[in-house]
């Protein structure tokens, strides 16, 4: 497995390269976030700090994802709940805060190729499109979203939530299972992050009733989208 640090502290980066090869990991290290896009090709797995020299490790997580699909990991001492949140907005895949045991750092690697290959293994077979009524139709082989002929942007967050409420075909999903199957891990703020990517899921339907609320459970799809309203009488998250 190929890892690429990005980290501008020399001794840690020494650390960290000493810690992955002792695991049957190459690592290539860049010092600068402007380095980084060069050498995603070949790269399994990027380690992101966030703190570097050149630019701001967020803005070079966002680059790194509109690239390409590498899973990216912070790896940072930016620690609050709040800077994970935006780690995880900007396309990181999974984020640790330093510091860290070097046994978990390996253990998520692992856990984070494990999931894109699985997600690699289902696009391998193009799933069915699915109309989800109300003019929008999620195509699973394209990876994509239109709504009244449309095509809507989506994040790979955003679709994966949207997907899993398409596949319960109107059943509940409860939070505990969305944040799972699509974070891979419980963390503090995972309800937060879960529901602001609802939030913005309505927004981009246009319907803001069609990610339903189901108060204190999760959420479901509801028909009748065009009007807000939550399970629970009120709209939002």
């Amino acid at each position: 497995m190929r890892v690429l640090v990005v980290e501008d502290d020399d001794r840690v980066a020494a650390a960290l390269r000493a810690a992955l090869t002792r695991h049957e990991m190459q690592v290539e290290r860049v010092g600068q976030g402007l380095a980084v896009l060069p050498k995603l090709p070949g790269a399994d797995v990027v380690l992101l700090d966030l703190g570097l020299p050149d630019i701001d490790g967020l803005e070079v997580c966002r680059r790194i994802r509109e690239a390409g699909d590498v899973p990216v990991i912070v790896v940072s001492a930016r620690g609050s709940v709040d800077e994970r949140i935006l780690g995880l907005h900007h396309g990181a895949d999974d984020y640790l805060v330093k510091p860290y045991d070097v046994g978990e750092l390996v253990a998520r690697i692992h856990a984070v190729r494990r999931r894109r290959s699985a997600t690699a293994a289902q696009h391998a077979t193009p799933d069915p499109v699915t109309d989800l009524g109300d003019g929008v139709v999620l195509d699973r082989a394209r990876h994509t979203l239109t709504v009244d002929g449309a095509d809507v942007a989506l994040s790979r967050k955003e679709f994966a939530v949207l997907a899993l409420l398409a596949d319960a075909d109107g059943a509940v999903c409860t939070r505990d299972r969305l944040v799972a199957e699509v974070w891979g891990r419980r963390w503090a703020g995972a309800d937060r992050t879960l529901d602001v990517h609802v939030a913005t899921l309505r927004t981009k339907l246009a319907r803001p009733g069609m990610v339903a609320t189901v108060r204190g459970v999760g959420y479901r799809l509801a028909a009748g989208g065009r009007t807000a309203a939550g399970l629970d009488g009120r709209s939002g998250s």
